[in-house]
């Protein structure tokens, strides 16, 4: 029996694919990636779904190190999308030859995005990935030339689909024809496509690329940021939920402020490697704390902070920041 795997991002697309080959008595795998922009959750549920086995890559520094300086550049977002694609094929590709599978997998759409899915980007995809011959696209088989599985009638290329374009109605009836009735919307579980993530990101990028890490990542995904100086920035929490999360994040070197009198958000400042703030930064980030708490309106609040190894808090009396100055500063 011929042995397939499915590259599976938990998405629509990705199941309908391996769903297809799997309907034709081959066997598949699934294979999904974590990293620090997105998790396995998706995936999980898809190939339980479908009936299949499924295999999980932590990738997060290899592919946190590409988004910095991605070959093919970015989508609309900070999305390296080429670049991400050949990546996973590549991971793929050395799993199939270890593990004896035969082909791989993919969901991708012939135009289905401007950047990385029209038929050059495909192609590129499929040579950088170093695994061409290998690669079956089950969804736009029929637009795309036959490949060496098809010729060789492993893989039966009148059961493929000919999709293209960005529609997703097709998709939408076959799972309803395969029995998918369970998958996530197409915006997806990448943070990198996500805009107000991405400006974040790239902000992150813009002032202090190098020393960029997993943590660092974790850290855009809670809270309010506040740009104070090209070496330090703030971090405000809006509730509980994110407070608890932030409160996970804290490292040694930031400097934690909390009113001293009144409730009210957590404000941590995060500074460069090797950097220490300011006065100037340190009262910013006190005013911030000022303007999110319950003093909001006062024209003078005491607010406390310290680092998380420090037994005392200093003290600190500055006036609740001004929301157009915070509007101008937040990312």
């Amino acid at each position: 029996m011929a042995r397939a795997l499915a590259l599976m991002s938990g998405g629509l697309d990705s199941g309908l694919a391996a769903k297809l080959i799997l309907d034709q008595g081959i066997e598949v795998t699934g294979l999904t990636f974590k990293s620090a922009f997105f998790g396995t959750k998706n995936a999980e549920k898809m190939a339980a779904q479908i009936g299949i086995p499924l295999k999980i890559v932590d990738f997060t520094d290899e592919h946190l190190a590409m988004t910095k300086n991605p070959k093919h550049g970015y989508g609309k977002n900070m999305n390296p999308c080429i670049d991400c694609h050949a990546m996973m094929l590549n991971y793929a590709g050395k799993i199939m030859e270890e593990e004896g599978y035969d082909f791989l997998i993919t969901g991708e759409v012939l135009n289905q995005r401007p950047m990385s899915q029209n038929y050059k980007s495909l192609e590129i995809v499929k040579t950088e990935s170093g695994y061409e011959d290998k690669i079956l696209r089950p969804l736009s088989a029929l637009n795309l030339p036959p490949t060496q599985m098809e010729l060789s009638g492993m893989v039966d290329r009148s059961k493929l689909m000919g999709f293209s374009g960005k529609t997703r109605k097709p998709q939408m009836a076959l799972a309803e024809k395969l029995g998918l009735v369970e998958y996530p919307s197409p915006a997806g579980g990448c943070s990198l496509t996500d805009p107000n993530f991405a400006a974040r990101l790239k902000d992150l990028y813009e002032h202090d690329k190098e020393n960029t890490d997993a943590h660092d990542v974790k850290l855009l995904k809670v809270g309010r940021h506040f740009r104070l100086s090209d070496k330090a920035k703030a971090i405000s929490t809006r509730n509980e939920e994110e407070y608890k999360a932030l409160r996970e994040l804290i490292t040694d070197d930031m400097l934690v402020f909390n009113t001293a009198e009144y409730s009210g958000s957590t404000v941590v400042l995060k500074a460069s490697k090797g950097y220490e703030p300011t006065k100037d930064e340190i009262e910013f980030a006190a005013s911030i704390a000022a303007r999110y708490s319950k003093a909001k309106d006062e024209k003078s609040v005491l607010v406390k902070y310290k680092k998380p190894k420090d037994s005392e808090y200093e003290l600190v009396r500055v006036k609740p920041a001004d929301e157009g100055e915070l509007k101008k500063l937040m990312l």
